[in-house]
């Protein structure tokens, strides 16, 4: 061998054993809490294996590999997209760490609902199971829960499964993986939002009450106190009224944060006691009355 051919042969030699000390040598510092990018190098029995540069391809088991339920990774995660990953569990003794995009994708959905919750916006939940207390709902993936006394459908909780609720939050907590909302009040933030001070409803009463009667209309339900009944005294509420009769009336009031209509049939008199005397006829011209009572209020 000519000394050209063995200093080559050395060269070789050493870059090869260099390289093989370096791979051993080297820190690739992949700690639990660490997000890395990665790419699909295999699919495996149960989830898949993820190139991220070190000695050893990363694992992702299935049931990390997305918020949703799922039985094939490929679904979810094509072998051509560099994608972000959570390490949850570090190094075993092969080098191998274990990898999550569940719990990623948890943390932006969460984030996701605490601008909502701060803004006050309504989500859309799709109700998976009931109990004695409630629903429970998913919620881009997460499990919440609508109390009964929240639900617009309170009776027969079998049969909202599988439904779309409108729903609010009543409680969101991170730390606690616990939220609680409300469908019955995103109900009536929507029925709300239709509403306005001077508009004329025509509505069924629903029940009668020493102060006034409760009057059902659109899904909402307003207050006709005894006193905006008539500009004169009502001695008997259920002389005048009755529960399933159908009764035209002007919102003079709105306040959503405490859920309350207040309505009123004394601004459309003539004069005071017409409600008593001749409610016919102020049910008949309403309409052209109204017009009237709102320039008034």
């Amino acid at each position: 061998m000519n000394k050209s051919t063995q200093s080559r042969s050395n060269d070789a030699a050493f870059s090869m054993d260099d390289f093989a000390k370096a791979l051993e040598q080297h820190d690739y510092q992949f700690a639990k809490g660490q997000i890395v990018q990665g790419r699909v190098f295999s699919y495996e029995s149960g989830g898949a294996l993820i190139d991220i540069g070190g000695k050893s391809p990363a694992f992702l088991p299935t049931q990390e590999a997305s918020v949703r339920e799922i039985s094939d990774v490929s679904a979810v995660l094509p072998t051509d997209e560099d994608r972000d990953f959570l390490i949850i569990r570090e190094q075993d003794e092969n080098g191998q760490v274990t990898l999550s995009l569940r719990q990623l994708e948890i943390k932006k959905v969460w984030d996701s609902l605490a601008d909502m919750q701060a803004n006050d916006q309504s989500v859309q939940v799709r109700v998976t199971g009931t109990n004695k207390g409630g629903v429970t709902v998913d919620l881009q993936g997460l499990r919440g829960f609508i109390p009964r006394s929240h639900l617009v459908e309170r009776e027969n909780l079998d049969a909202l499964k599988g439904q779309t609720l409108t729903a609010t939050f009543l409680e969101a907590d991170r730390d606690r993986n616990k939220l609680v909302l409300s469908n019955r009040l995103a109900a009536r933030a929507a029925n709300f939002s239709q509403l306005q001070v001077g508009q004329l409803i025509e509505g069924k009463v629903a029940s009668l009450k020493p102060f006034g009667a409760f009057v059902e209309f659109d899904g909402s339900t307003g207050l006709l106190h005894i006193n905006q009944i008539s500009k004169n005294y009502i001695a008997s509420l259920p002389s005048l009224l009755q529960v399933g009769q159908m009764i035209k009336a002007m919102i003079v009031d709105l306040d959503e944060g405490r859920g309350r209509i207040s309505l009123s049939t004394k601004v459309l008199e003539n004069f005071p006691g017409e409600m008593t005397e001749n409610m016919a006829q102020v049910m008949e011209e309403a309409e052209s009355r109204s017009d009237r009572a709102r320039s008034n209020l």
